[in-house]
């Protein structure tokens, strides 16, 4: 199983898929991707596991996921659905370049982008004839494009999108402590792997923090997050691996002990079985 998904965009800033009917060919693993995504389903339920919350997806939602953000989509398709999505991701600070002169719409895509997320990162009961003519449009737009006006082409649609999606946008509200939703036991468990993925993990000493016996804790993580507790840790530590091999002057063995991974040879071997990659080799690759 592969973590990390970069989609590459060091040749090419932006990579589009319109209406890619996924359901035969999908794998459900923890990924994230260089650059920024927006997932628009079209058909098809799903929910995606991401900043220690369980979020559901249904035809009409737009998702979307920030540089390197873990995340993990799962289906829940009845007898003869289909999971159709439409895919966008792109390198944010490109976008951001073409959306110099338009303040306003700037502004909203900085908020999607980078401000501190108030609310859940999703948009719901979008208007789907609408949003379908755009992506139907632009992709024969785009299909019939000289390659030399290819990614105009495509950072106008990833404008168009946005200016599309701007009135959608909720309120930004004070969150009321009475009214905040209760958390599943799995979204507990992600919160706490969030304060202590670089400790040595100790599953009697998770479910005395969140009062569990730890069968419970584990089987009712598998129920909701349909994974283990300890394949979701290793996404996320691998995935905290990436950004200081890139961001840090850290030693290979540093990262792995910031991780909670003490033996350096495990480290290495766990690292290269999810990215593809030795650390060494990740850390002086393009980019």
């Amino acid at each position: 199983m592969r973590i990390l998904n970069y989609m590459n965009l060091y040749s090419h800033p932006v990579q589009l898929s319109f209406l890619k009917d996924r359901t035969d060919e999908f794998v459900e693993v923890y990924h994230a991707h260089q650059g920024m995504e927006l997932l628009y389903v079209h058909e098809g339920n799903s929910q995606v596991i991401v900043n220690q919350q369980i979020v559901k997806l249904a035809p009409g939602c737009l998702f979307f996921f920030r540089p390197f953000q873990l995340h993990r989509i799962q289906l829940k398709l009845g007898p003869g659905s289909r999971y159709i999505r439409s895919l966008f991701v792109f390198e944010p600070s490109k976008l951001d370049e073409y959306l110099a002169p338009f303040a306003s719409l700037r502004s909203f895509f900085h908020r999607l982008w980078k401000e501190p997320l108030e609310q859940a990162q999703v948009f719901e009961g979008l208007p789907q004839e609408a949003f379908l003519s755009l992506f139907e449009s632009y992709r024969e737009r785009i299909a019939n494009t000289q390659a030399e006006l290819q990614l105009e082409e495509e950072m106008l649609f990833l404008i168009s999108l946005l200016h599309q999606l701007k009135p959608f946008e909720a309120p930004q509200q004070r969150k009321d402590p009475l009214q905040m939703r209760s958390f599943s036991i799995a979204e507990r468990v992600m919160g706490w792997v969030e304060q202590h993925y670089m400790d040595e993990f100790d599953l009697r000493q998770l479910a005395d923090d969140i009062h569990l016996t730890p069968n419970h804790v584990s089987a009712a993580f598998r129920q909701k997050a349909g994974t283990s507790i300890t394949e979701y840790l290793t996404a996320r530590r691998i995935r905290q691996a990436c950004w200081l091999l890139k961001m840090s002057d850290l030693s290979i063995q540093e990262v792995g002990q910031a991780i909670g991974l003490t033996n350096s040879s495990y480290f290495c071997n766990l690292f290269k079985k999810h990215v593809g990659l030795s650390p060494n080799r990740y850390r002086h690759s393009v980019g």
